[in-house]
């Protein structure tokens, strides 16, 4: 049976999604078995550590994530923060049970359809991506206290102090901060909080420089004490509605009074012996993946990297990419087919892929080009019950809108500019989209965030990736790694590539494909785009449980750092 409920219904009711498609007989990992060890992979050693001194305090891997996610916070300001929102796919072992825990960020209430336009209706690109109009509602804080207070064994006083201490006492720059300030300088420059804390005398710090964020620190105390009240009401609320409103945003007291974070059913799958566990709009990435892997069903794919395995998966990637940007959106408010895991609608979009050609995407049904921006984070968590989590957070691009609010120290998301900001112009990661995904008061912007576990008799993978409009297809690519038998760490460090229908091109990392691979590539119609640099960080966990043993890995291209714990 394939269904896709999709109700028109408003903000705060809990929007339950479930996709069901079977390609083979559905098998999942066995549930009387528990791992023989503990695993956390992140995107910063000081995060993996502190989330493994949790597991032995006797914390879950629920108090662990809340851990992992708050260290983050504060030592990848550039990526995630308490200003920014995320995903939490989690496994709940006791009562063997799959959430999506949506902490997405949502649009203010005086949000509306031309807010980033001027009076000829010319988007100013400026406006959703630097400064307190750029920053939708935040959602962390409040994912986080929801997990604490129904899923974890420890009190949120507990679980966010070493995040407290790290604000307090300060946390060393290291390459990548400096990398990414870079990026994003000249708006750091100008916003003068900023400016103070995350820079020295205007310039990128040097390495192993502190940076202390106090008035963070008093913020996370505040949520400590009260959880979620302690964030959206009070002296926290009160301090960011004043500040934002004085420097031109729109947020209210009711915005972050009504946050509510909402549990989803996550997309469901199988392909060819393993089953999928990914996430629902207004992620794309779970019925992406689903679409991709419904239409290599009809395909006989080469087992190791070959022009005609790149082919095939460009195809797929591409065809994904365009039903993402004419059908996806919040499922509040958009209407989502239910065509579109359907096995006769998969059937018919891999028939339409030819062997040994591209196939131009302005040759596919016609759809105004959707956008999205680069900085992310992700963690991956196994507990010795089998509980789980795999979380994709984000500021939007590095350090987010740049803009920090002087009183709670909290680095405000530019996810405002994740909508369309008008049909057809794309965002900062050259996505296009309709009026889907169009700017809305109380909507939740479309992301790429695919948080996954993927279950078969024999293993368990829990993986994720930062990446912006690539995520999706880096969780892909890596997936396939595991499906090909391949350890964890290749699925981390695969070269990448990625085909989003529009623009209509193959973006690769370098060193991806050799230089006869580029030449028949180009024969066969394709246009070539290197990205000049690697991209993603992704965080993954292995369990299999035939040799018993659980690896983890940490993306190269970064500082990640995944541990084991030994019971």
């Amino acid at each position: 049976m394939n269904r896709l409920l999709t109700p028109s219904v408003k903000q705060h009711f809990i929007f339950l999604i479930f996709v069901s498609f079977v390609f083979s007989n559905p098998v999942i990992a066995s549930n009387s078995e528990t791992p023989p060890q503990s695993a956390i992979a992140s995107a910063h050693p000081l995060a993996t550590q502190a989330g493994i001194k949790i597991l032995q305090q006797g914390g879950n891997a629920f108090d662990a994530a809340i851990t992992v996610a708050s260290v983050l916070a504060v030592v990848e300001p550039y990526s995630s923060g308490f200003g920014g929102g995320g995903f939490w796919l989690i496994h709940d072992a006791k009562q063997q049970r799959n959430v999506f825990i949506d902490g997405r960020e949502t649009a203010p209430q005086k949000a509306h359809p031309k807010l980033y336009q001027n009076n000829q209706n010319e988007v100013i690109r400026s406006l959703s991506i630097n400064g307190p109009l750029a920053a939708g509602i935040p959602g962390q804080a409040a994912a986080l206290a929801h997990l604490a207070k129904h899923y974890g064994n420890l009190p949120l006083s507990t679980t966010l102090s070493d995040a407290i201490h790290y604000a307090e006492q300060g946390f060393p720059v290291d390459k990548v901060y400096r990398k990414l300030a870079a990026y994003r300088l000249k708006a750091m420059q100008e916003e003068r909080t900023t400016n103070a804390i995350f820079l020295v005398d205007g310039k990128i710090p040097e390495l192993d420089h502190l940076i202390k964020q106090p008035a963070l620190a008093q913020t996370l105390k505040r949520l400590a004490k009260a959880g979620h009240t302690g964030f959206y009401q009070g002296e926290t609320a009160q301090y960011l509605v004043k500040n934002m409103t004085d420097h031109g945003g729109i947020w209210t007291l009711e915005d972050l009074a009504n946050y509510q974070v909402i549990e989803r059913a996550p997309i469901e799958f199988d392909y060819q012996g393993y089953h999928f566990i990914s996430a629902p709009p207004p992620s794309a990435g779970g019925i992406a993946l689903a679409q991709m892997f419904g239409m290599l069903q009809h395909h006989t794919m080469p087992q190791h990297q070959s022009v005609e395995q790149i082919q095939l998966l460009a195809e797929v990637m591409r065809r994904a990419y365009r039903d993402r940007a004419e059908y996806l959106g919040d499922p509040a408010f958009t209407d989502i087919p239910s065509k579109l895991t359907s096995s006769s609608y998969l059937q018919q979009l891999s028939n339409s892929i030819t062997p040994n050609k591209a196939t131009p995407s302005s040759e596919l049904k016609p759809v105004l080009p959707p956008n999205q921006g680069t900085d992310t984070t992700h963690y991956s968590i196994l507990d010795d019950q089998g509980n789980r989590v795999s979380a994709t957070l984000s500021i939007n691009l590095p350090f987010g809108s740049a803009y920090t609010d002087p009183d709670t120290g909290l680095l405000l998301n530019n996810e405002m500019d994740d909508f369309s900001s008008q049909p057809g112009v794309p965002n900062s990661y050259g996505l296009v989209a309709t009026e889907a995904n169009a700017v809305e008061a109380g909507k939740r912007p479309l992301s790429s965030m695919t948080p996954t576990f993927i279950e078969s008799p024999d293993s368990l993978a829990i993986l994720g990736t930062p990446g912006g409009s690539r995520i999706i297809t880096m969780v892909f690519l890596g997936a396939l790694e595991h499906l090909n038998q391949a350890p964890v760490e290749n699925w981390v460090s695969r070269p990448r590539f990625h085909h989003q229908y529009l623009p209509d091109v193959i973006q690769h990392e370098p060193e991806t494909f050799s230089s006869a691979e580029k030449k028949q590539l180009e024969r066969h119609g394709y246009k070539l785009k290197p990205v000049g640099r690697t991209y993603g960080n992704m965080q993954a966990i292995l369990w299999n449980l035939k040799e018993k043993k659980v690896t983890a890995a940490s993306d190269p291209r970064r500082i990640g750092n995944s541990l084991t714990l030994n019971h």
